[in-house]
This record gives structure tokens, C-alpha cells and sequence, in this order.
């Protein structure tokens, strides 16, 4: 199963609550935090919110 590696590159404070929110749920709590999750519709879903705050690398 493949994987994605988000990584929080910009800050979410000042953005919209719902960008807070999803960066929130996806475990991006500080700048820089990387975390890893399966590649699939919802997280690409959350990942296409919050594409301008995040870096993403795919994870084989």
C-alpha cells in the first residue's frame, strides 16, 4: 500500500478555520512536523485543502 509524507511548511495561523482544522486532523501541530499516511481519496482530499501550507513526498 503506498504512503504519503506531509510535512507542515507553512503556518495555518491566520488562515481559514477549516485549513487550521484539517492541518489539525492530519497531525501537522507545529511547523515542520512530518507525518506519514496511506495515500488514499480522504487524505488526498485533506492534502488538496491545505496544498499551499504542505510539502508532499510519496512513501513506497
Amino acid at each position: 500500500m503506498a504512503e504519503v509524507k506531509i510535512t507542515l511548511v507553512k503556518s495555518p495561523i491566520g488562515r481559514p478555520e477549516n485549513q487550521r482544522i484539517t492541518a489539525k486532523t492530519l497531525g501537522l501541530t507545529k511547523m515542520h512536523k512530518t507525518v506519514v499516511k496511506p495515500d488514499n481519496a480522504a487524505i488526498r482530499g485533506m492534502i488538496n485543502t491545505i496544498s499551499h501550507l504542505v510539502d508532499v513526498e510519496e512513501v513506497k
